[in-house]
């Protein structure tokens, strides 16, 4: 049971009841306290910026290793807190949102307060015990990127999330940040190009906690949580949203027209294949029942199914686009 625990809690967040959670190993509890299924984002922005070093001749082996599992522990770090955060508050009563998609540990008492931090502190050791040799080698610029990565983990959920700029800091994270500073500490070079060329997939990461805050838009609101959806409403949100989808395409043809990638790049334009679909769920109000072909599992997952989907796709796509590059160019 362990072991197909381990891929079922890699590809979707499983819902679980207390006594399958106790029949479980360390590390399957580990993958579904931490939502390991959505850490695949951190890690494809890690890959690119070791593609983005590959392709510049600055590739450093160990250097990228280290760097991909400081950022994923510490993406894994920031989800077991945001979950204690929000049980503090008591944002995850009543079968909140939060509850309703995938096992909010403490909330159903899956572990208790002493258990969550000790995932939490553990977690968030081998993040920085990752990413300590890159930073004493870095200098001032890789201790700067060190203290907004700690920044962003301890401090997203409360107040960021709550005053509208939890979308922002997503934004930050998974572009500049992870990208262009996991660029500098593979290279021990910062280059403003790799900062632009995070951009295109950091919108995605965005749109998906965009989708995510629209889904439970009137939740938030009633809980006093501002996000950006709430502050702006569902319609405003869901136009936004589609724009940023937008907008990676463009950013991607214009890195290109650049010069700063070849055409190999506008492979990810393939990803445009799937964009209907996502398109007609934002274009529309959220249904109040899942359509009668939609995924058990999924629901109440509308937007930020969709726009994770888009996002898996076209980060995969823009992968294979950096990879034919540093083979062909």
């Amino acid at each position: 049971m362990n072991g197909s625990m381990w891929i079922k809690a890699l590809r979707v967040i499983p819902r679980i009841s207390k006594q399958e959670w106790e029949r479980l190993d360390v590390i399957a509890r580990w993958l579904i306290a931490t939502r390991a299924a959505v850490l695949i984002m951190t890690f494809i922005s890690a890959a690119i910026a070791g593609l983005l070093a590959l392709q510049a001749g600055r590739f450093n082996l160990p250097h990228w290793i280290l760097l991909t599992i400081g950022l994923v522990f510490a993406h894994a770090t920031n989800n077991l807190l945001n979950d204690y955060t929000d049980f503090q508050r008591g944002v995850d009563r009543d079968n909140y949102f939060r509850t309703q998609y995938g096992p909010q540990p403490l909330e159903q008492g899956l572990m208790n307060r002493r258990q969550a931090l000790v995932y939490a502190a553990i977690t968030g050791a081998i993040a920085l015990a990752a990413g300590l040799p890159l930073v004493l080698q870095g200098g001032w610029i890789a201790w700067l990127l060190l203290a907004a990565g700690a920044f962003f983990v301890l401090f997203y959920t409360w107040p960021l999330k709550y005053i509208g700029l939890g979308e922002i800091a997503v934004l930050l994270v998974w572009g500049p940040l992870m990208v262009g500073g996991g660029y500098y500490v593979i290279t021990g070079q910062w280059d403003w190009n790799a900062v632009w060329a995070s951009l295109p997939y950091a919108l995605g990461t965005t749109m998906v906690i965009f989708g995510k805050h629209i889904d439970k838009l009137e939740q938030d609101r009633a809980r006093g949580i501002r996000t950006l959806p709430v502050l702006l409403g569902e319609r405003n949100a869901r136009s936004l949203a589609l724009g940023m989808m937008a907008l990676q395409y463009l950013l991607a043809l214009l890195l290109v027209i650049s010069g700063y990638f070849s055409p190999l790049l506008l492979i990810v334009l393939a990803a445009l294949y799937w964009e209907p679909r996502v398109w007609r769920v934002f274009t529309r109000p959220r249904p109040a029942e899942p359509p009668a072909d939609y995924p058990p599992d999924t629901w109440p997952l509308w937007y930020v199914a969709a726009a994770f989907y888009h996002n898996r796709t076209y980060g995969l796509m823009y992968l294979v686009g950096l990879v034919l590059q540093v083979i062909f160019s």
